[in-house]
């Protein structure tokens, strides 16, 4: 199971505070066992909101270590551009020469 990034621990840590002091005044309970099945409640609801909310794609180098491709490899494409987009490929180092030829 991966590990909840920091939106989803603010969004659910939010949640129960929030959703615990609500209740807590809506239903103007002072029992113990009052207490304790809101609390639940709200727990319960704030590991529902920290688990939906959406977790953000990897980019970068972390994809890379994912070991999965995000298109398949197309025919008479070099194997060593296999599952990189165009705009990530870095192009052969150009030589002086090749961009200011001179003609005698």
């Amino acid at each position: 199971m991966p590990r909840p990034t920091a939106a989803q621990l603010a969004y659910g840590s939010a949640t129960v505070i929030v959703s615990t002091i609500a209740m807590l005044l809506l239903s103007q309970t002072s029992t113990g066992l009052g207490v304790a099945v809101i609390s639940a409640a709200a727990l319960a609801l704030g590991l529902l909101v920290a688990l939906t909310v959406p977790v953000p794609r990897r980019r970068g180098r972390h994809a890379a270590r994912s070991g999965t491709s995000a298109a398949p490899a197309r025919a008479g494409e070099p194997a060593s551009h296999e599952g990189a987009s165009p705009a990530g490929r870095v192009p052969d180092p150009r030589t002086a020469e090749a961009e200011h030829p001179v003609h005698h």
